[in-house]
């Protein structure tokens, strides 16, 4: 349900952007109320908290004619607004040095649009109450599956997002949920070897999300029994099949930061000099948008009030464009893609990933499996790093199973590390599996900080890479 908080809100914030507006150009104002409850249940304790997403609060955006400026505030009333629109004409400040060569930028469009979206979770809803009990039984589930199992872990998180984009000409509001449900299982050896492995199922649907959980428990069960055999990996070029939790690593470290247009403009990003050109395989079409796909990064406009879109990055291994907010489109001379996304209304919008994934080719897991003659299944993601300016990257996965003359051996080796040259890597890709999946329970930063939600995902790949 929208947030009533930001409908009692909206008659005043439109008169403060039409009272700012007589002062300059263009003025936005985005309004954003975030609600959610992250629950954890573990053998010993449950904890309810509130979602990392949580807030609420106001941010205006404003042109001098030259270059933009951003005043953010937590509270507007019908009595704080003569002393608000005042503080923001006397604090907000206007640096030049913000733009690359003081270049003076143009008003960013302001087509006009009324319109309010609104997306509802699917099937039924859930107390917290019912929440807890859910979650308590798949946590037994865990645990039960075998004696090894010495901690079992469930989390459910889900937040509620509402926001409202108004300027002169646009008046928008959206509402959106999206849950999730993390399952973890910790084994131990009879020696005293710990391990942990984690699987996640997250949907448009508190129903789904508790069903395929319990789906996945026994395989995420005997995969954290099997880490408590793992070898290193012996380090190497090898064939990899990559399952979509990695295949998702791939596109977000190879060419998710990559070509994030606010790095264009600071000159940091080498794919801006390889548009138009091959960078992957005839077989690679990689896609980004909130309208791409419907997953955690999906929603109907962008904290710049840009639609939604679904951004063609690479075609058949040609690189097409990149994505941007709307202040780095404006000074790239492009149309933004509906890629403006803040942490919160207290930061800046940044150029920032939605939904990265590769789109699926003609092949089955098992052919690409029984073309290998000796490589690795990578699976889940750890973590992964990219160098925007120079194309290397370093993708960390949890575990990687042996294959041998088409076979998996049993084996299983952990971690393991993926890097190299992304157009290496990109153009190996030699098969991609018609079957794939979208991911979207992590959160992405840019750099070390201003996290917001994003998935990825895709189809099986087989390439070929260095691990370590």
């Amino acid at each position: 349900m929208y947030s009533q908080y930001l409908t009692s809100r909206h008659d005043v914030c439109k008169e403060l952007v039409e009272r700012l507006s007589k002062r300059f150009p263009y003025v936005s104002l985005l309004g954003k109320h975030v609600v959610g409850k992250t629950i954890q249940v573990t053998t010993v304790a449950t904890k309810v908290t509130d979602t990392m997403e949580a807030q609420c609060g106001f941010v205006v955006k404003l042109y001098n004619g030259k270059t933009y400026a951003e005043y953010s505030f937590s509270e507007i009333t019908p009595e704080s607004i003569d002393s608000l629109e005042k503080q923001i004409i006397e604090e907000v400040s206007f640096p030049d040095e913000i733009l690359d060569n003081h270049v003076h930028l143009d008003a960013i469009p302001d087509e006009p649009l009324k319109q309010s979206f609104v997306r509802s979770v699917e099937g039924k809803d859930y107390s917290v109450e019912e929440i807890i009990a859910k979650l308590g039984e798949i946590r037994a589930k865990i645990q039960s599956f075998d004696p090894r199992i010495v901690q079992a872990i469930t989390v459910f998180t889900s937040y509620e997002t509402s926001a409202m984009f108004l300027s002169k000409n646009r008046d928008l509001t959206q509402n959106f949920t999206w849950p999730s449900v993390v399952i973890i299982a910790v084994a131990r050896s009879e020696d005293g070897n710990v391990q942990m492995n984690r699987d996640v199922a997250t949907y448009n649907s508190y129903e789904k999300c508790f069903e395929v959980a319990e789906e996945k428990i026994p395989a995420m069960c005997q995969t954290a029994i099997d880490l408590l055999s793992a070898e290193m990996i012996v380090p190497g070029v090898y064939d990899i099949i990559t399952e979509p939790s990695i295949t998702g690593l791939i596109a977000h470290e190879a060419f998710g930061h990559g070509v994030e247009m606010d790095m264009f403009v600071k000159n940091r990003a080498k794919s801006v000099r390889y548009l138009n050109k091959r960078v992957a395989s005839d077989l690679v079409e990689m896609h980004d948008g909130a309208a791409a796909t419907l997953s955690a990064a999906s929603y109907f406009f962008d904290d710049d009030g840009v639609l939604a879109h679904d951004t063609l990055i690479i075609d058949k291994g040609i690189l097409q464009t990149g994505i941007s907010d709307a202040v780095s489109a404006m000074q790239l001379g492009t149309v933004p893609t509906g890629n403006g996304r803040r942490e919160s209304y207290k930061r800046k919008a940044y150029t920032r990933m939605t939904n990265t994934f590769f789109k699926p080719g003609t092949s089955t897991p098992e052919e690409m499996i029984s073309s290998v003659k000796h490589g690795y299944l990578l699976s889940q993601t750890d973590n992964g790093m990219e160098d925007p300016k120079n194309w290397n990257i370093q993708c960390v996965c949890a575990y990687g199973r042996e294959i041998k003359d088409g076979k998996l051996t049993g084996k299983i080796v952990a971690p393991v590390v993926m890097s190299g040259y992304v157009p290496d890597l990109l153009e190996s890709i030699s098969m991609v599996s018609s079957t794939g999946e979208v991911i979207g329970s992590g959160h992405c930063g840019k750099g070390y900080k201003e996290w917001v939600p994003v998935s990825d995902g895709g189809p099986y790949l087989k390439a070929r890479c260095k691990l370590s």
